[in-house]
């Protein structure tokens, strides 16, 4: 049965989150989607006189591809998407899962090789394409957020057509000020971090490359990271589940990695020389975004939260780091996980999840709820 949120999130995705243009090829890649929302996509942007393609993805295919993954078949696989990514002006994807950890026993060699090989189709993708990501809800997907697939769906709708021409006089602000600041000290309960965010640019995210949105990063000065960190949101990388990850810096580099899995964690953050080094800091502020759920598109955007990234620095912000890991970690510093302090050049910016100044309040959850 077609359900008219559909159509609505289609059009939102085509015309604001890419803003498609008549004649531009848009790839949509659907991984574990209904067809009734690829078709939705395809009409969507027909509309605007676009020229739709399709790719239907499998994870658990995926899967048996990459057990036995080889050189040769990664080498043709990655100059054949290459080619077809070079012909995109635009790129949606749209992932559903319906095993979370689908690609859990493949082993780590060979998702780094995958990693490795497809790396040149994702910058092709990041650099040069109008792209979008979102996850599909699945019940798979209400389970870790401890809601009922109906709830789960409900609110997920909410989340994605959120309207975010709200957050941008405060997003606007925010940037502001990270790109006039110098020294970042973060405070909270198992955290006590500082490093230099100086003359690196700050990135909006308002819509226009994940569903749901809500932040704005940059990346620490490669070498400046000092203190330790602990992060009270659960993660999963590379369909392996973490919990309580705390790194130790020095220098800018992971010197101490702990965690439920710290063999697997120290496996992964070993992949490269990058690795141990932070390629991203986001602070994250969806207003409909507040519990974790071991999805990084919806955990990064926590109200009150903040994430910090070993590996792979974005061009857009760069600190000049390079790895194949690119592994968002997030931190909640609302009253009920803890609480915690992020202080720019001397000044508390927010405390316990909430923006002080005043330019920044409007990101506020209470805030947007007064707005509506």
């Amino acid at each position: 049965m077609h359900d008219p949120r559909y159509d609505k999130l289609a059009k939102l995705l085509v015309e604001y989150s890419t803003r498609l243009k008549r004649n531009e090829n848009l790839l949509i890649e659907a991984f574990d989607v209904p067809d009734e929302m690829t078709i939705a996509l395809v009409r969507a942007a027909r509309k605007v006189d676009a020229v739709p393609f399709v790719q239907v993805q499998h994870n658990r295919v995926s899967r048996e591809l990459a057990m036995e993954a080889s050189d040769k078949q990664l080498d043709f696989a990655s100059s054949h998407e290459l080619a077809r990514m070079k012909k995109m002006q635009a790129y949606i994807a749209l992932r559903g899962s319906n095993n979370i950890t689908e690609l859990s026993d493949v082993p780590v060699a060979k998702m780094q090789l995958v990693a490795k090989k497809m790396r040149t189709v994702q910058d092709q993708r990041v650099k040069k394409t109008k792209w979008c990501v979102l996850r599909w809800p699945t019940p798979s997907m209400a389970q870790l957020a401890g809601m009922s697939t109906e709830a789960f769906e409900d609110f997920y709708f909410n989340v994605c057509t959120l309207d975010y021409e709200k957050l941008q006089p405060g997003m606007k602000a925010l940037k502001a000020l990270m790109e006039t600041t110098d020294k970042v000290h973060i405070k909270g309960p198992g955290t006590d971090l500082r490093f230099s965010i100086k003359g690196i640019s700050a990135i909006i995210c308002g819509g226009d490359r994940n569903i749901p949105d809500g932040e704005v990063f940059t990346a620490p000065v490669k070498d400046s990271v000092e203190g330790h960190v602990t992060f009270n949101a659960p993660t999963i990388y590379q369909s392996i589940a973490f919990d309580g990850i705390r790194l130790d810096f020095r220098s800018g580099k992971v010197i101490k990695a702990t965690s439920n899995q710290t063999d697997k964690l120290n496996k992964i953050l070993n992949s490269d020389a990058g690795a141990r080094y932070i390629g991203e800091f986001s602070l994250g502020f969806n207003p409909f975004v507040l519990e974790p759920m071991r999805d990084i598109l919806f955990d990064e955007k926590i109200a009150g939260s903040f994430h910090f990234t070993p590996g792979q620095a974005y061009e857009e912000a760069d600190n000049g780091n390079r790895s194949q890991v690119h592994w968002d970690m997030v931190n909640i510093q609302r009253k009920s996980y803890g609480g915690g302090e992020i202080i720019f050049d001397g000044e508390v910016i927010r405390r316990d999840g909430e923006f002080l100044p005043k330019e920044l309040r409007s990101l506020n959850r209470s805030a947007f709820a007064k707005a509506k």
